[in-house]
């Protein structure tokens, strides 16, 4: 994968994991509070992982898509 690619692809995944980290917590933080960091840790990546992969990404690649279209066509 050419450098470019990679960078691209860096910041999609960073476009999609930020909001997703920061509303998960901003939602569930005060009850996972009182478990251990671990467990934590582990409850967010079993649930934002899937999300990111399965669904934040390929909702991303669609607008950027639409987005570009939208572009060429002017």
């Amino acid at each position: 994968m050419k450098a470019k690619a990679r960078l691209l692809m860096s910041l999609k995944i960073w476009l999609v994991i930020y909001p997703s980290i920061t509303l998960f917590l901003f939602l569930f933080g005060q009850q996972l509070s009182d478990i251990p960091l671990y467990l934590r840790t582990f409850i967010l990546t079993i649930s934002l992982v899937p999300w990111m992969m399965f669904v934040g990404v390929p909702f991303l690649d669609f607008i950027l898509r639409q987005f570009s279209k939208n572009n060429s066509l002017k």
